[in-house]
């Protein structure tokens, strides 16, 4: 299973560090590098509310499924 988080890319075209987004979310800046980094194994729904409400998008938006075998060629 391979779920990509792209919370990067959505901080980076808000403009907003690390330290602002986790605050505004409400967990540790230490968490949020876990979920960051693709080290989670789990998001609280309550978490992903809190991550799309302040980003003002959708779960898709910060969440993405890629099969496992995409770089495979034939």
């Amino acid at each position: 299973m391979a779920i990509i988080v792209d919370l990067d890319l959505r901080l980076a075209e808000r403009g907003l560090s690390v330290g602002e987004f986790a605050e505004a979310v409400g967990i540790t800046p230490a968490n949020l590098a876990v979920l960051k980094n693709g080290r989670a194994k789990a998001v609280r729904f309550t978490t992903l509310d809190a991550i799309c409400r302040t980003l003002g998008c959708q779960p898709g938006d910060v969440l993405r499924w890629v099969p496992d075998d995409a770089g495979d060629v034939g």
